[in-house]
């Protein structure tokens, strides 16, 4: 049998591990069906604002790959879908995929005028809540598929009216149903990805309520020349310019009352911000909380060049509770110096956690009573790369937390194990 007749590879995924497993498959000649509950591939990599440490944006290497995609012939993608069944018969799988209506036909291009003319709004997802869109609305700038998405349930019945106005015939589908997709599979690449630790379940750092206090994603985002600010680091509380800025490391993290383990890549965002903050404002000051600062080989040298900034201070201590000035909305944070025994109270005007990384199989795990005792999960929710499912494999922070270059590396291994096993049965 040869690749042309094999049976594709399911990728349950469409992050960075997800896209680069895809493209290994497909460019070795075999077939890929890649599946993401998005409307938009790229996941979480794509809301950053640069990589650690070069400093680059993801959008170049995302370009990369989307041009890669566009050209092979062999990926099959599949947006706002989600695997409901997954069954192995025999040497193969079989997926029951639900598909999500995106109301949009993708026949005609749409502009910003007719989202413009629209009342209806829904929280902006894409920076984690950080401002609103337009029921229909671009998911981001660089959305692949290029295709608007419609909140119908955000929709008015002046906007109904709109669209049918200013729409080409045939762009908008208002009855468009939820569809189902049977898959056959040869092999399964689980590249499902991750979600930041809920930083509410965290009281006394005081999320949700201290509008002042944000996660170290949000900060990704607000550093984003395309986020909701413009790329301007301002507090979401006045929108005035944060001039001092606690980053509190292990927000939830390493405690056995969150999440027991280390994300692994946490310290190096926030080094990253600190330096998002600096090149923005000489004047701003930053100062970092840490248990441990935790640079792995080459990245040290990137914590080195941040303590010779003296606008930086590093304080080893755990933030046990931050407070809020009625009046400013400044933040006063509350934390021990366990190099000097003393406690520390240190007033800022914004605050960003450092919370760490959640495998979105925690909550969700791969559906399929034929496989389900089959997969490995730690007490966590990460699956184990080793299944005993044959011709199953994981690939990215379903795994493990880890950063961009480990997960490439990853979902490159997963691709080759999974021609290797369709080459088994040739």
């Amino acid at each position: 049998m040869s690749s042309k007749e094999a049976k594709p590879v399911l990728v349950i995924g469409g992050g960075i591990a997800g896209m680069t497993t895809a493209l290994e498959v497909a460019e070795v000649g075999y077939r890929a069906i890649l599946v993401e509950k998005e409307p938009y591939l790229g996941g979480r990599v794509l809301r950053m604002h640069r990589y650690f440490p070069k400093m680059c944006p993801p959008s170049c290497g995302f370009e990369i790959n989307t041009r890669r995609i566009r050209r092979n012939p062999r990926i099959e993608i599949h947006t706002l879908a989600t695997v409901e069944e997954l069954a192995a018969v025999g040497s193969s799988f079989t997926a029951r995929v639900k598909k999500q209506p995106r109301y949009v036909t993708g026949e005609y291009s749409l502009d910003d005028s007719v989202t413009e003319a629209l009342s209806g709004e829904r929280p902006d997802d894409f920076n984690y809540g950080m401002g609103t869109t337009k029921a229909l609305y671009m998911p981001h700038d660089m959305a692949y598929p290029a295709f608007h998405v419609l909140d119908r349930d955000k929709l008015t019945a002046a906007d109904v009216a709109v669209l049918e106005e200013k729409c080409p015939p045939g762009a908008i589908d208002l009855d468009m149903k939820e569809e189902e997709i049977a898959i056959e599979a040869g092999a399964v690449v689980v590249a499902t990805g991750w979600r930041p630790y809920d930083a509410t379940l965290i009281e006394k750092l005081g999320f949700g309520r201290h509008p002042n206090v944000i996660t170290n994603v949000m900060m990704e985002r607000l550093a984003a020349r395309r986020g909701p600010t413009a790329g301007k680091i301002l507090r979401p509380s006045d929108g005035r310019p944060a001039r001092r800025v606690a980053f509190v490391q292990c927000a939830g993290s390493r405690d056995v009352n969150h999440l027991a383990y280390c994300s692994a890549i946490c310290c190096m965002a926030s080094l990253k911000q600190v330096r998002y903050l600096r090149e923005q404002d000489e004047e701003a000051t930053a100062t970092v909380f840490y248990i441990d600062i935790r640079t792995v080989g080459s990245l040290e040298k990137f914590y080195y060049d941040m303590l010779d900034d003296q606008q930086v201070s590093f304080i080893k201590g755990k933030v046990v509770e931050i407070e809020e000035d009625d009046a400013s909305h400044n933040l006063i944070l509350s934390a021990e110096d366990t190099l000097t025994g003393e406690m520390v109270r240190a007033e800022c005007d914004l605050v960003v956690l450092a919370t760490g990384m959640v495998p979105n199989t925690a909550d969700a795990e791969i559906p399929g009573e034929k496989i389900a005792g089959k997969l490995s999960y730690d007490e966590y929710g990460f699956l184990s790369g080793s299944t005993d499912m044959p011709g199953l494999f994981v690939a990215g922070c379903a795994q493990r937390p880890c950063d961009v270059s480990r997960t490439t590396k990853e979902a490159t291994a997963a691709a080759l194990k999974a021609i290797q096993y369709l080459k088994q049965g040739e």
